[in-house]
C-alpha cells in the first residue's frame, strides 16, 4: 500500500471528525448565548451614537457620575457590587455597556481607549451631562483617563480603580490574541473558546479577586454565561490585545491631567502590579491622591466598596472646594 494510500485512509475521517466537532461547538455557542440572553435581559436603556446602539442605566438624581467597567466586564459589575445603591442617594449614576459588552454593539474597528472616550463623550452629551466625575475599574481606567484628556470641560474629577497605565509584558495578551483576529478569530469564539472559557471561567473569576476570596454576591447574581457570548469574547480580545500598544501613547499625556485623581487599588492585585503601575502614576501625577486597601485583589468595587464610594465622595469633594 502507498503513503499516499493510507495518508488519505486516515485524513477524510479525521477531518469529518473535527468538521462535526465544530459544528456542535457552534450548536453549543448558539444555544448558551440564547439562554444566557434570555436569563439576563437588557436592564436599561438604549442610545445610539456615530451608528453603534449602547446599552445603559441610570439610578439616583445629582451630580453625574460616570462608572466604565474593565474589560470582559459589564454594567452588572458594578450593579452587583452594592456601591451604586449608595451612590444613587447622592449622584446621578451612569454605567454604558462598553462596545461589544452586555448589550452594546461593536462594530468592526480598533476599539482603542480614545475611541471608547469619543464614543461616552458623545452619549453623555446625548444623556445632557455637561460635567461629571467619572470612575474607571482596570482597562475602563484607560477609557476614563482618555476621555478626561480628550472632553477636560466634562471630566470634573477622576477616580481610578485597579487601573493599568504603562507596559507591561503580559501572558494574558498572547494568549487572547488569535480571538480577536478576523476570521480565524470568528471561528473560534463562535466553536472552541466558549467552551474552553467555560471551563477556565471560574479559575479567571477566582485570580480576578485574589488573594480575597469571591464575594457571594457576585458568585450568585453576576451573569458569567454572558461574558461567553462570541460578541463579547471578540471584545475582550481585542482590548487585551491593545492594552500595551494604548499605554505606549497614553502614558505620554497623563501630566497634561490638570484635574483631581484619586487612584484606589488592592494592595495584593495580581492583576495590576501595584507597584508598576498606581503607585507609579500616583508618582507622576502630584496632586493625586493614592488609597491602597491592603490584602485586597483587583475587584475592589467588590471587595472594597466602602473604601471606593469614599474615593469617589473625596473626588467630587476635592472639585467643590476648588470651585
Amino acid at each position: 500500500m502507498s503513503r499516499h494510500s493510507s495518508t488519505g485512509r486516515w485524513l477524510g475521517p479525521t477531518l469529518l471528525g473535527s468538521a462535526a466537532a465544530l459544528a456542535a461547538s457552534a450548536l453549543y455557542t448558539a444555544v448558551k448565548t440564547r439562554d444566557a440572553e434570555h436569563e439576563t435581559p437588557p436592564i436599561g436603556e438604549f442610545i445610539t451614537v456615530d451608528g453603534v446602539r449602547l446599552h445603559y442605566v441610570e439610578r439616583g438624581r445629582g451630580p453625574a457620575l460616570v462608572l466604565i467597567h474593565g474589560n470582559g466586564m459589564m454594567i452588572q459589575d458594578f450593579l452587583v457590587s452594592s456601591i451604586v445603591d449608595d451612590l444613587a442617594k447622592r449622584y446621578r449614576v451612569i454605567i454604558i455597556d462598553r462596545p461589544g459588552c452586555g448589550y452594546s454593539d461593536r462594530p468592526r474597528g480598533l476599539w482603542t481607549p480614545r475611541a471608547h472616550a469619543t464614543l461616552f463623550q458623545k452619549a453623555l452629551q446625548q444623556l445632557g451631562v455637561t460635567q461629571a466625575v467619572v470612575l474607571g475599574h482596570s482597562w475602563g481606567a484607560l477609557v476614563a483617563v482618555a476621555l478626561a484628556l480628550q472632553a477636560p470641560k466634562l471630566v470634573r474629577s477622576l477616580v481610578l480603580a485597579s487601573g493599568y497605565f504603562y507596559p507591561t509584558l503580559r501572558a494574558d495578551v498572547v494568549l487572547s490574541s488569535p480571538v480577536a483576529i478576523p476570521g480565524i478569530g470568528d471561528l473560534m469564539r463562535h466553536t472552541v473558546s466558549p467552551v474552553v472559557g467555560r471551563v477556565l471561567q471560574p479559575a479567571m473569576i477566582k485570580a480576578m479577586f485574589a488573594p480575597a476570596a469571591v464575594t457571594e454576591r457576585f458568585d450568585r447574581e453576576f451573569p458569567k454565561a454572558m461574558m461567553l457570548r462570541p460578541l463579547q469574547l471578540r471584545a475582550s480580545a481585542e482590548d487585551a490585545a491593545l492594552m500595551t500598544p494604548v499605554t505606549v501613547e497614553l502614558q505620554k499625556h497623563y501630566r497634561d491631567l490638570k484635574l483631581p485623581v484619586v487612584i484606589i487599588v488592592g494592595g495584593d492585585d495580581q492583576i495590576a502590579d501595584v507597584d508598576r503601575q498606581s503607585k507609579r502614576l500616583h508618582s507622576e501625577l502630584p496632586d493625586s491622591h493614592l488609597i491602597v486597601v491592603p490584602g485586597m485583589g483587583h475587584m475592589i468595587q467588590h471587595l472594597a466598596p466602602t473604601e471606593v464610594i469614599a474615593a469617589i465622595n473625596r473626588a467630587s469633594e476635592v472639585v467643590r472646594e476648588a470651585a
